[in-house]
């Protein structure tokens, strides 16, 4: 396991996001178990079963909740108590677009994030202007969001996110449940992004291209290396378990 430095050799904190020992339990279960990892590459894979602690991993390093113990820091920030800081170093894209779109037009959604970092109303009506342009979507001004496709959706809560600059997105089952034409649209804007991505993911085949991948099993860190290393050895698991009959079981 990679451990997780506190501070780089010149002093300052290091860059992307660092976890220290980082653990959680919930209803009495844990979930995630000492955790020290150091997420520093450009692309980064995240996979595991239900249950293997994914989602909740994602939670943590967006400061949606912290940990019972250990520490989370993204570019040397406590995600979960400075979240204006936060809305500069870390985007997250959640897998159901209509759990994060918070407003009824498409104009008053690209602007909220701004609004939020300090941008005046006026000026972040002429960047959300400027930008929808840009993208030659100009009649999406003013448009309800309700018109909008699910695809629609997703490329919205996508450009709310760059609108901010984050240097980190955190994708969480980015192309889950998308027609194929959607998920290569997508695929090929994300690919373009010049920010590090961390996508939580059930398909091991969409992180090939990444840096790292890290496999999660039982809230721990079961693989943790370049996709040639990790994902073999994580579908010859799922292969195994496959091939028991598991679900049968009942507890106990």
């Amino acid at each position: 396991m990679t451990q997780a430095p506190s501070l780089t050799p010149d002093g300052t904190a290091p860059a992307g996001i660092v976890l220290a020992g980082a653990a959680i339990t919930l209803s009495g279960r844990p979930v995630l178990r000492d955790l020290s990892l150091h997420l520093s590459q450009q692309r980064i894979g995240i996979i595991g079963r239900n249950g293997s602690g994914k989602s909740t991993l994602l939670r943590l390093m967006a400061g949606l909740i912290t940990p019972d113990n250990g520490t989370v820091r993204v570019e040397g920030c406590d995600p979960a108590r400075d979240r204006k800081a936060m809305l500069a170093h870390l985007g997250i894209l959640f897998q159901n677009p209509d759990h994060q779109i918070l407003f009824p037009t498409v104009d008053e959604e690209l602007a909220f994030g701004l609004i939020q970092m300090g941008v005046p109303k006026a000026g972040a009506h002429s960047r959300v202007t400027a930008h929808l342009a840009q993208h030659g979507r100009s009649h999406w001004l003013g448009a309800s969001v309700a018109t909008l496709s699910q695809g629609q959706r997703h490329w919205l809560c996508l450009q709310s996110v760059l609108l901010m600059q984050p240097r980190t997105i955190l994708l969480d089952e980015p192309l889950a449940g998308l027609d194929l034409p959607t998920q290569t649209r997508l695929a090929r804007s994300f690919a373009a992004l010049p920010q590090r991505l961390i996508t939580i993911t059930h398909d091991p085949a969409s992180l090939s291209s990444c840096d790292r991948v890290i496999w999660l099993e039982g809230g721990t860190v079961a693989a943790d290396g370049p996709p040639a290393k990790v994902l073999p050895l994580f579908d010859a698991e799922m292969q195994r378990l496959g091939g028991l009959d598991a679900d049968a079981d009942l507890p106990g």
